[in-house]
């Protein structure tokens, strides 16, 4: 659930209070537009302003106001939890399911194992965002194994940012089960080295797209390099089995 203070929208996307509360009294009865204006001042919400100062509501802020009101009626749920739900929510986390616990990483945020496909890497990573000590807990990786990807450029926070995504979830979960068969960070660099390379490749075929003016343009870049990506993947395991030789099973 994306803050509203992040998001760039049309114009014509944006509600005064007045329509807000139009959208919510349906469903919300003693909704008022005083309640709207507390938990703005809580932040639970954050609209936008008009040069004059007007609030400007958008479609994922009305969306933020049925998720407290919802959490307030049906779950009796305090504004401090509820905040805390949000903010996970912001993350791409699921909320704590008791009090005192941590909030999960979503088992849609992790690809799966096999070969993936454009579609596994259709998904934004930016949508996840983990502190260290929650990377840790949902990777498996140890403190030092981190460390280690992070001196090799395995794994780093984001630029500007100081949490990790769901790519670096990916590839510390990925890290930790090579090293059930004796593989390190150290061993790995080649992973690294060989996927520079391919990027290099895959810049090469979408810069000229990116270089003509359109949205479509910059769309078809972005299909192709998931395209890419997942055949890149592909031959890369394909080679790797292949290589092994024909006396191990396939």
């Amino acid at each position: 659930m994306t803050s509203s203070a992040q998001r760039v929208a049309p114009a014509r996307a944006y509600m005064s209070i007045g329509e807000v509360l139009g959208k919510l009294r349906p469903d919300f009865p003693d909704v008022t537009i005083s309640k709207i204006r507390f938990l703005e001042s809580e932040g639970l919400v954050e609209p936008q302003r008009t040069a004059s100062g007007y609030r400007k509501f958008s479609h994922d802020d009305v969306q933020r106001l049925r998720y407290v009101l919802s959490a307030q009626r049906d779950q009796y749920l305090p504004l401090r939890v509820i905040k805390e739900h949000l903010e996970a929510l912001d993350r791409g986390l699921e909320p704590a399911a008791a009090p005192g616990n941590a909030p999960r990483v979503p088992l849609s945020a992790v690809r799966g194992d096999g070969y993936p496909t454009a579609a596994d890497f259709a998904r934004d990573p930016d949508e996840l965002r983990l502190s260290r000590a929650e990377l840790l807990d949902s990777s498996g990786l140890g403190d030092e194994a981190l460390t280690q990807c992070e001196q090799y450029g395995l794994i780093g926070p984001r630029s500007g940012s100081a949490y990790y995504d769901g790519d670096a979830l990916t590839v510390a979960r990925t890290v930790a089960r090579l090293a059930d068969f004796g593989l390190e960070s150290r061993h790995l660099k080649a992973f690294k080295s060989a996927a520079d390379r391919e990027i290099g490749l895959v810049e090469q075929v979408v810069t000229p797209m990116l270089r003509q003016k359109g949205s479509e343009s910059r769309a078809r870049a972005e299909e192709v390099v998931r395209e890419l990506a997942a055949l890149s993947v592909t031959l890369h395991a394909s080679l790797v089995r292949s290589g092994l030789g024909p006396g191990l099973p396939r």
